[in-house]
């Protein structure tokens, strides 16, 4: 399996949980975890699994990704498993707006993109974090979740 794991971050928590996203596939198969700004669309030629994560910030991802995305070609994930992360504050006045990895995973299949899993929110404590404690756990358990799924 090949797997590429495409992510923004501002204040490096989204990074972190990017990072154990990675290392939990690792065992699985080839893996790259690259900055939305580091990506391209060449990126996607053969791979199995895109992974999308963003930081929430006005319940959309950050530029970065929102680009990374727009350049991704029409119809170019056919065949992709695709899933969405972001980090996100626990507040209800957020859950308004909604958050950014719904909105990357309705990107990722408008693109073709098959879903393999909800798009999940990992939780930080205030706007610049850190993480909630358990959290980097938890994304290493989403995506063990995915991979199984994906057998």
């Amino acid at each position: 399996m090949k797997a590429l794991v495409v992510y923004d971050s501002v204040y490096g928590n989204t990074e972190k949980i990017a990072k154990a996203i990675g290392d939990a596939i690792a065992p699985s198969g080839e893996v790259k975890v690259l900055r939305a700004g580091e990506a391209s669309p060449s990126e996607l030629v053969s791979i199995d699994l895109l992974i999308v994560g963003s930081p929430t910030h006005a319940g959309r991802p950050v530029q970065a990704v929102q680009e990374f995305l727009k350049k991704v070609p029409e119809l170019s994930l056919k065949g992709v498993k695709v899933a969405a992360f972001d980090t996100r504050i626990s507040k209800k006045i957020v859950g308004v707006f909604g958050y950014a990895a719904g909105r990357i995973v309705d990107n990722l299949k408008k693109k073709g993109g098959s879903l393999v899993a909800s798009p999940e929110g990992f939780f930080v404590t205030g706007g610049e974090g850190p993480l909630k404690g358990g959290e980097l756990e938890r994304a290493a358990a989403w995506v063990k979740g995915i991979l199984g799924a994906k057998k």
